[in-house]
């Protein structure tokens, strides 16, 4: 499982290490866990020219430091010092070992750079970047950014973005990652990211990002003895504004996580159902799960009525969403996954779509609150909240899985994984995670529709089932 952990929570981890260790040995950790990220990129330092931008605190010590370790390698380093007070101990360090250092007013960048290091501001710095640096930030443009823990500008602890900021290639973090080399929008600009490993001892993560370990684990797997009603039903109310809609989601729905599909809906619907899927059976019957909202329509509010009366989890979809009620403090009872994507909690919540877009996270663990569910907001990369305040982020997928009719599909999924025994939270992060990775193999890095998604879940699971063996 890949973790991330708060500012406050790797600072009291450091707190706690330092007091074991002697005086500049965590620096000297990072500082060459920097400069050996730097040199890899690089595909060595013998003759490299590298640029350093270097803020105050820990975060230009590491910086420095790292220079340090690249100029005694026989790399050409220039530091270039955006603080009244740089780190004393690292600034010594690099000039002994044949580094520069020029300051920012007037700069121009040397000739022929090879990579730029971005050590302005550390995992404490607040979001944007004061004048000086963004006008040396503005003179580099082209050249490959590392930066250093994140990229200076950023909001770690949410993942938004207010104000300037270093767009990274390559992000070098400390101990483990943070909240921002994971959530969107601030994700899209930490390029890759390597963690150096410092040792700390860390609590209980604020995020997980599943890995596919972690999704073979939590598969359902049919025992030995089991059969069509053990694995699970799963029960699918579809609207007929939409009828494709109810096509997708009984895709989804039937990709063999659980051991039948049932179908509830107009007959226009059914019997397209039954003509695509011959193993779906029609009408009303009992369900360990149903999916509620795919297709829309005017009857997405009773038929969500009718599916929360049966007492099983309900996966809530599209016009579904709109008839949720808030439970403020209390579970929703029975339990629900709600799988909207931005427009549509933006409506739930009375907000705006580029709010909610700013901030996925924040509004999604609000939603999860307010009612009392799972909620499950789409995006580029999907955040998955528990009202207890649990929080998984999906970075399968791909951009191509941006077309009409994947979150039926999605939907189907879920419930099939919430029928088949998974618990609400499993179900969604789980489901999120098969449908990117479903529609990355579909997808071959060229265009897919939604029913290509549907066709590779069985390939994904068998895939992960053989790993895990």
């Amino acid at each position: 499982m890949r973790q991330a952990h708060s500012v406050e929570q790797v600072r009291a981890a450091e707190a706690d290490l330092l007091a074991t260790l002697p005086d500049g040995a965590l620096m000297a950790r990072a500082a060459s866990g920097l400069a050996t990220a730097v040199i890899d990129l690089l595909g060595g330092a013998y003759g490299r020219r590298v640029l350093l931008l270097v803020g105050s605190g820990d975060n230009g010590g590491d910086t420095l430091f790292a220079g340090a370790l690249l100029a005694r390698r026989g790399a050409q380093v220039t530091a270039v010092l955006l603080a009244d007070h740089p780190h004393a101990a690292g600034l010594a360090a690099l000039r002994a070992s044949g580094g520069t250092t020029c300051p920012a007013a007037g700069f121009t960048p040397p000739a022929g750079l090879d990579v730029v290091v971005d050590g302005i501001v550390g995992i404490g710095g607040r979001p944007g970047l004061r004048p000086d640096a963004v006008a040396v930030l503005s003179r580099l443009t082209g050249l490959p950014m590392v930066a250093v823990d994140v990229p200076s500008g950023l909001s770690v602890d949410t993942g938004e973005i207010d104000g300037a900021h270093v767009r990274a290639d390559l992000t070098v973090t400390f101990g483990t990652h943070k909240p921002c080399h994971v959530l969107y929008p601030a994700a899209l600009h930490c390029g890759a990211v390597v963690v150096v490993d410092l040792g700390l001892d860390l609590p209980e993560p604020v995020l997980e990002v599943l890995q596919p370990a972690d999704v073979a684990a939590l598969l359902p797997v049919p025992a030995p003895a089991a059969h069509k009603y053990t694995r699970g039903v799963v029960g699918l109310r579809t609207g007929a504004a939409y009828p494709g809609a109810g096509l997708l989601s009984a895709a989804g729905a039937n990709c063999g996580l659980a051991g039948m599909v049932r179908h509830v809906g107009p007959d226009e619907v059914g019997n397209q159902v039954r003509a695509a899927h011959p193993e779906v059976v029609l009408g009303p019957g009992r369900v360990q799960a149903w999916v509620v909202g795919s297709g829309g329509g005017e009857d997405a509010g009773t038929e969500l009525a009718t599916a929360l009366a049966d007492g099983v989890p309900v996966v809530v979809d599209a016009d579904a969403l709109a008839h949720v009620r808030p439970t403020p403090g209390a579970p929703a009872d029975p339990p629900l996954v709600l799988t909207p994507h931005a427009g549509e909690l933006a409506r739930m919540l009375d907000m705006r779509r580029d709010q909610v877009e700013a901030r996925p996270w924040h509004f999604a663990r609000h939603a999860a609150r307010e009612f009392g569910a799972v909620v499950l907001l789409k995006g580029r990369r999907t955040v998955v909240c528990d009202p207890d305040g649990r929080t998984r982020v999906t970075t399968t997928g791909t951009p191509w899985l941006g077309t009409a009719g994947a979150g039926d599909v999605l939907a189907g999924l879920i419930g099939a994984l919430a029928a088949a025994g998974l618990g609400p939270y499993d179900a969604a992060s789980v489901g999120s995670w098969l449908h990117g990775a479903a529609a990355t193999r579909a997808s071959a890095d060229g265009p897919i529709v939604a029913t290509d998604v549907a066709r590779a879940l069985p390939g994904v699971v068998r895939d992960l089932r053989g790993q895990a063996q």
